[in-house]
């Protein structure tokens, strides 16, 4: 009763897009775990709150993925203090990479960050991402780099993390993990889902040790600009996944609405 009592509090003081947005970020924590693409507690998705200048919404410190919700998410502003009567704290120091590309780039309405496996492998890989899949393809000369400085909570690294992202939509951390962004918090977890494939395809493919084949430079590209016009209906303006996505949610734990 208390917990409901809660929630319908917190969902009172939230504007309806607000909250809405609250729901996508909770339900795109719950998609990072179903997927395999948590490290412990860490990481981080944010997305900017709508209608408040320079508000981002963040998980609360120490909790799993699976136990985000839309009413437990931490409003914050770019130095990462929290702006509303959370119970939770928040980790500032991993906001640092979030609020340096969300303040930089209009179009970064949701930034993540992952560390898994297959990203980090890749991300030590002199070469970077090969995108080898039509999947794949889409990242063809389309993925920036950073290299590593340590661990990122020096303000100081924000200026050499936008440079280097310039205008990608995702970038690989050497030696560290991946960032995408997106206009929404779907068009952020497609990119990472997308990514993440890519990179696992890359370590498998590898680990064959047999001969690779790849299209010519001009078909990668080809594909690539067909992943970005909506060729087929799989474009970035389409995004027919996510309600599939949060319906398979709603099949199996629907409490991140709450």
């Amino acid at each position: 009763m208390a917990r409901s009592a809660g929630v319908a509090a917190k969902r009172l003081k939230c504007s309806p897009a607000e909250w809405q947005v609250r729901v996508d970020l909770a339900a795109c924590y719950r998609l990072i775990h179903r997927f395999g693409f948590t490290d412990l507690v860490y990481n981080h998705a944010t997305a900017k709150v709508p209608g408040e200048d320079h508000h981002y919404l963040i998980n609360p410190y120490g909790h799993a993925y699976d136990e985000i919700t839309a009413s437990n998410l931490v409003k914050i502003d770019p130095e990462g203090r929290i702006v509303d009567d959370s119970p939770h704290e928040i980790n500032p120091a991993g906001f640092v990479i979030h609020s340096a590309v969300h303040e930089a780039r209009a179009d970064a309405v949701c930034v993540i960050h992952t560390h898994s496996r297959a990203v980090v492998a890749v991300s030590c890989l002199k070469d970077g991402l090969v995108p080898m899949t039509q999947a794949g393809f889409q990242f063809h000369n389309r993925i920036a780099y950073h290299d590593y400085q340590g661990f990122a909570v020096d303000d100081a690294e924000k200026r050499d993390l936008v440079r280097d992202l310039g205008p990608r939509k995702a970038m690989l951390l050497r030696n560290h993990g991946v960032l995408t962004l997106g206009r929404s918090v779907a068009e952020a977890f497609r990119r990472l889902y997308y990514i993440e494939q890519a990179c696992q395809v890359q370590m498998d493919t590898l680990q064959m040790g047999r001969p690779i084949t790849l299209p010519a430079a001009e078909v990668m590209e080809h594909t690539a600009r067909q992943w970005e016009d909506g060729a087929a209906g799989i474009g970035t303006e389409t995004l027919r996944e996510w309600p599939a996505l949060l319906r398979m949610l709603d099949r199996i734990d629907p409490s991140y609405k709450s």
